[in-house]
């Protein structure tokens, strides 16, 4: 295990970033639904992530977009979030403590409980979100 810390600079978001989505690449149940979506783009990706992270836990607004329309029919269920959360809360429990490390999980788990919902919804609906 490694020396864990608060996260507190872009460096440090980009290590959550890099070491968890490498985990995403590797997971049996993910790895294909992020692999045919992103393809060859995964440096574009993650340079999306590291400014979205570092939005939402260092306050510095440097995300300007909206993260749910590239997610709205991606084809995922229960199980892809609930994999994606235990994944994203091993890696930030891996490397880091504090009240920025709590922040990173409830808001990864926030985040997966509103895709879930936005996304049934839509599939159970003939209303289609202008994306």
């Amino acid at each position: 295990m490694t020396d864990r810390k608060e996260i507190e600079t872009i460096d440090d978001i980009r290590l959550l970033v890099d070491h968890f989505y490498s985990k995403v690449q590797e997971d049996d149940l993910l790895k294909d639904v992020f692999n045919d979506v992103i393809q060859n783009r995964w440096p574009e990706h993650l340079e999306k992530m590291y400014r979205f992270w570092q939005t939402v836990l260092l306050d510095e607004h440097t995300y300007f977009g909206a993260p749910f329309p590239p997610h709205a029919f991606l084809p995922v269920a229960f199980e892809h979030f609930e994999r994606w959360i235990k994944l994203f809360g091993e890696t930030v429990d891996q490397y880091f403590i504090g009240e920025r490390a709590e922040k990173a999980k409830w808001q990864g788990e926030r985040m997966a409980e509103m895709f879930q919902m936005k996304m049934q919804r839509y599939n159970n609906s003939s209303f289609r979100p202008l994306i």
